[in-house]
């Protein structure tokens, strides 16, 4: 920098300042998600006076809001003064696929922890235990309302990779096991498309009710069992498919062999278990922004990481299993199929 052209050096210290901002941002997306500012614009509320009546705001304050999110291109602010959304825009709606808002409201809550993030890189354990008083998962148990929110971003974020996840032939097996299954998102999709198979969720007593609750809306209650238990001293036997979606990069490397462990010792010799990660591409690549920054919430909530494919591969030999056939997704995920190793 020390020879670098003034306006170049300011240019780079300007940009500077655009990425600490960007906290601000992020807190006026989730403030827009909490107002329901995009469902009421897609109701047809679009002038000043209707969506600060009914989102019970500030008018002129609700201005400067949209005005900004509007530079974002989140929504536009057309000539006679009332907003639309864009594109963008729209993935903050309750009701579309993927929908992002439920990611937005479990993050007005969990990002608290981020602002430890210091602490957590000087001591190497989650901000949020400190700050919350407990493990992310227990305080999760004790509100059942975000817990829902919780499993409604968990299925969002399902929609985006379900057609991907046919690189998995689930009809080739009968008995599949979801582990850490949440409410059932993807056993219910799976068993609703693959009617000969049947299905166990293992999850915490906490988050059986909802299970149980989605498979009887889905017609899938004869089909499915679902269990509570600890998935680290012992996982359903009997399956053909073992899932773990979603599961690894919540906990430490010996939590995650510990768990491993768990399903190696129910999986009969040909069982399959299907990995299903977000995985940091060793050479970069488009999704390393977004994966670095779920890294930094992972080390931040939780004492987890995203960890490159030969990580995730060195955990599964650790625990007794040969990885065989790897499907890298579109978006920055990949599917992993092992084995009981010998």
């Amino acid at each position: 920098m020390t020879g670098a052209p003034s306006e170049d050096r300011f240019a780079h210290a300007v940009e500077m300042r655009r990425l600490l901002y960007g906290h601000l941002l992020s807190a006026a997306l989730r403030a827009a998600a909490i107002l329901r500012l995009p469902d009421l614009l897609h109701e047809g509320c679009t002038s000043m006076d209707g969506l600060a009546r009914r989102a019970q705001a500030y008018p002129p304050a609700l201005r400067r809001l949209l005005r900004v999110l509007a530079a974002f291109d989140v929504v536009v602010e057309h000539p006679d003064g009332t907003f639309g959304l864009t594109p963008l825009g729209e993935t903050l709606r309750s009701d579309v696929p993927g929908t992002a808002l439920p990611t937005a409201l479990l993050t007005a809550e969990i990002c608290r922890a981020w602002d430890g993030l210091v602490d957590t890189v000087r001591t190497g354990t989650p901000a949020f235990n400190q700050m919350f008083g407990t493990d992310v998962f227990s305080y999760l148990a004790g509100k059942p309302e975000l817990r829902a929110v919780f499993d409604a971003s968990q299925a969002a974020d399902l929609d985006i990779s379900l057609d991907e996840l046919r690189v998995i032939n689930f009809s080739a097996y009968r008995t599949i096991v979801d582990v850490g299954g949440g409410d059932g998102a993807l056993l219910a999709h799976v068993l609703s498309n693959h009617p000969g198979t049947r299905g166990v969720l293992l999850d915490t007593a906490s988050v059986v009710p909802a299970a149980r609750e989605r498979m009887a809306a889905e017609g899938l209650s004869e089909r499915c069992r679902i269990q509570a238990g600890d998935f680290f001293v012992a996982v359903p036997p009997g399956g053909d498919l073992y899932l773990l979606r979603d599961i690894l990069h919540d906990w430490s490397d010996e939590r995650c062999v510990q768990l491993l462990g768990a399903c190696r010792r129910a999986m009969a010799p040909d069982s399959t278990l299907a990995v299903i990660e977000r995985v940091a591409d060793e050479r970069g690549g488009p999704e390393a922004q977004l994966t670095g920054l779920m890294d930094l919430y992972m080390m931040s909530v939780v004492d987890g990481e995203e960890r490159t494919h030969s990580q995730l591969v060195r955990l599964l030999e650790r625990a007794g299993f040969r990885a065989h056939t790897c499907h890298r997704l579109r978006r920055g995920a990949e599917v992993i199929l092992a084995g009981p190793a010998p």
